[in-house]
């Protein structure tokens, strides 16, 4: 039973751009003010599709941490940390490959889709194949229970729940477990034991899901039982053993509307990015060279905003009457291409702005990166040794 904790991953991929920014990063910003967030650079995941392409991973992870803190991601608020700097991930990854059935890495609806995708790279590796059981060792391992994700990315999660139930079922009870749940309910005091213990009968026998959650709340009230107690509690709450390794939940996320200069998504891939601290010339350069309706030959024929890549720019930048007065402009031929690309330009650079100021701190002394991220590697590193303690004890390892 763990307070609520958000834990989300990049990939180093070097500098960002304006849809990385609108489809994670102002979420995370969000996020960082509801909740104990962990974000993570996830350069051990690089290596499940690019091993033989690790000369940049340093440089691009410093890069990237540099967008974080310059779109507003605060280290005050949330932890950041870079994933192979906490080993403590691949011994969970290791212990629960053990236990990970490989049907189960196979039937990931990602797994066949990358192949496909990445059809000109090897990925006949164990790495590539068992990348989901790593992701899941990197929620579980900090106990989040919320992992925000886009629609492609919930069967992770679902894989990641499923794992942890079975690893909670093999492990989490041992043959004195419901005699040493009943010593903890009486810590509660008798009240809220014979509560307690009505409730779990009720969703035990009933199914009752409000007795469950009943149930969960008044071991969060109580403040006599430890962090073992409640976890051992939970589970003879829920017919199961001592809750190691509790569930997470996908936080689903709108995907990105952020179109790139072509009208299709923004993407690497495509050449069509605008980078989150890209200079002014470059960016005005780019949105004024932007395609248009391909039916205005001339300034005099009228256009249609749907077909123009640009009028997708302004559902992002525009409010509702710039958006009404270009519109109107290019339908009646009223407004040339350039005047109608000049508020999307003006909206990019006043979004831009900002960050380009809070990043240009770190680029000044990039040392105050790197004590950031020793910081919050520092803080990963107790939490995912208190998991692990509990994992080795469950399954027989250092337990005194």
């Amino acid at each position: 039973m763990c307070a609520e904790r958000v834990l989300s991953g990049m990939r180093p991929t070097g500098k960002l751009h304006l849809g990385h920014y609108h489809g994670v990063l102002k979420n995370w910003i969000t996020l960082q003010d509801e909740y104990p967030c962990l974000f993570f650079v996830a350069d051990w995941h690089a290596l499940t599709t690019h091993y033989e392409e690790t000369r940049d991973i340093g440089p691009v992870t410093m890069d990237m941490l540099v967008d974080w803190l310059a779109a507003g991601v605060d280290p005050e608020k949330a932890t950041l940390f870079v994933q192979s700097r906490v080993p403590e991930h691949a011994e969970l990854h290791l212990l629960l490959s053990m236990m990970t059935p490989l049907s189960w890495l196979e039937r990931v609806p990602t797994y066949r889709d990358q192949q496909e995708k990445l059809a000109g790279r090897d990925l006949t590796t164990y790495g590539f194949l068992g990348y989901p059981l790593l992701m899941s060792a990197d929620i579980l391992i900090y106990r989040a229970s919320k992992v925000p994700v886009g629609e492609d990315q919930i069967p992770h999660v679902e894989f990641t729940r499923e794992l942890a139930r079975r690893f909670n079922h093999m492990y989490g009870r041992g043959p004195d477990f419901e005699e040493r749940a009943k010593t903890a309910m009486k810590k509660m005091g008798e009240k809220n034991a014979r509560l307690f213990e009505h409730l779990r009968v009720r969703f035990q026998q009933d199914g009752d899901a409000a007795a469950l959650e009943q149930g969960r709340a008044l071991l969060l009230e109580s403040r006599s039982l430890s962090r073992d107690d409640r976890e051992r509690l939970a589970g003879y709450l829920e017919g199961a053993g001592k809750i190691i390794l509790p569930e997470p939940f996908a936080l689903l996320t709108e995907a990105s509307k952020m179109p790139g200069l072509d009208g299709q998504k923004m993407s690497k891939s495509y050449g069509n990015t605008i980078s989150l601290r890209e200079d002014e010339a470059s960016v005005t350069r780019k949105i004024r060279r932007m395609p248009t309706d391909p039916s205005r030959v001339r300034i005099s024929d009228p256009g249609d905003p749907e077909k123009c890549p640009v009028w997708q720019l302004h559902l992002v930048y525009s409010d509702g009457a710039c958006r009404e007065w270009v519109k109107r402009g290019c339908e009646s031929a009223g407004m040339g291409c350039i005047e109608c690309k000049q508020p999307v330009i003006d909206g990019i650079l006043a979004e831009q702005g900002p960050m380009r100021e809070r990043a240009q701190i770190y680029i000044d002394k990039p040392s105050l990166v790197r004590e950031i991220i020793e910081d919050g590697n520092a803080k990963a590193r107790r939490l995912a040794s208190e998991c692990m303690e509990d994992v080795r004890c469950a399954m027989g390892l250092n337990c005194a």
